[in-house]
């Protein structure tokens, strides 16, 4: 694979294999002209863990070492919801650039992405459409990854289907593998054994966790009052730093906003998320209130809604209920 695809896709094989091949060694780190290596490595997962995409990019040597290093701090932090956060950020930064070659690049150039990533990483084959448009997957395939949507359109039954394929354009395919390209790099952090890191990396690290640590400890100690079940695992999903599907998002802002929780205090209930963006958040925490769009103010999701999207986590106190609204004023 040419070296611009391994500046954009470090967490490839072959960059491995590059740094076993330059004899690369820890101490070489600790040379002073690393230094820029390492702020890049800092400044990337500062802004990921901020919930933007970090799409500097540099000669493929710089993106590799940058690449490694921000593993190695992510672990040396040593905070679940940093390296969740980290491991979303690095999988959209992928997800970024591999559409933008799905788009741009030759058919040849094409088929060496999908047998590099998609086929060899994830066991996910892709073809080209006949008329070089689109691209088709196994409806099996496309089922075992579309599954985890809830979003209306990613159902079969409005897809394009034809001969046992699913068509679908270059956003829509390199969706498909978001989640595994997020696994991959979270599963890598969590196998790193850290040898004794050069001070550089070590003092970035702390900088870094010192920096974290507040905002996380705040969230994970934030106690999960007396809410109906439903909402109750949904707060526990936020605060472990876990990824919380749209449907759950609006299920819980609507039923903090109909119980008169501030704006503010709900947004922050989102920080935890993987892909927590606060503009984004309270701009949807706003239109759900009906103080943007179209102002009308929506309402907390039925029980039954909520079963059928299996959202519902019911308990013997939940008997008779319509609306996880009612859960607390039966209780009064």
């Amino acid at each position: 694979m040419a070296g611009s695809d391994l500046a954009k896709y470090p967490f490839l094989n072959e960059a491995g294999a590059y740094l076993r091949e330059s004899n690369f060694g820890w101490e070489e780190l600790d040379r002073p002209d690393m230094k820029h290596i390492i702020d890049r490595a800092a400044e990337r997962i500062e802004i990921e863990v901020n919930g933007k995409i970090y799409d500097n990019l540099e000669r493929y040597e710089i993106e590799i070492l940058t690449f490694l290093i921000s593993l190695v701090i992510v672990k040396s932090i040593s905070i679940e919801q940093v390296l969740r956060k980290f491991a979303l950020a690095e999988a959209r930064r992928a997800e970024k650039f591999l559409t933008e070659d799905l788009r741009k690049q030759s058919e040849i150039k094409r088929r060496s992405v999908f047998t590099k990533i998609f086929e060899d990483l994830f066991k996910l084959r892709i073809l080209i459409s006949e008329d070089q448009r689109l691209f088709k997957v196994r409806v099996i395939d496309y089922l075992a990854r579309a599954s985890h949507f809830n979003e209306q359109e990613w159902k079969l039954i409005n897809r394009l289907v034809h001969n046992g394929y699913v068509y679908l354009d270059a956003d829509e395919t390199v969706r498909l593998i978001r989640n595994e390209l997020a696994v991959l790099i979270y599963d890598k952090v969590r196998a790193m054994t850290l040898p004794t890191l050069p001070q550089g990396i070590k003092s970035r690290a702390d900088e870094l966790r010192l920096k974290f640590l507040p905002r996380y400890e705040r969230r994970a100690s934030a106690a999960v009052t007396d809410y109906p079940p439903c909402i109750k695992h949904a707060l526990e999903v936020m605060n472990k730093g876990d990824n919380l599907p749209h449907s759950a998002r609006v299920m819980l802002a609507t039923y903090m906003l109909a119980i008169g929780k501030p704006v503010d205090e709900i947004v922050s209930m989102f920080e935890n998320a993987p892909d927590f963006n606060e503009k984004i958040t309270r701009y949807q925490v706003e239109h759900l209130a009906g103080m943007k769009g179209s102002h009308t103010k929506y309402s907390v999701p039925s029980c039954d809604k909520l079963r059928n999207e299996n959202l519902c986590f019911a308990t013997a106190e939940c008997d008779t209920l319509i609306n996880p609204i009612q859960f607390g004023r039966k209780k009064k």
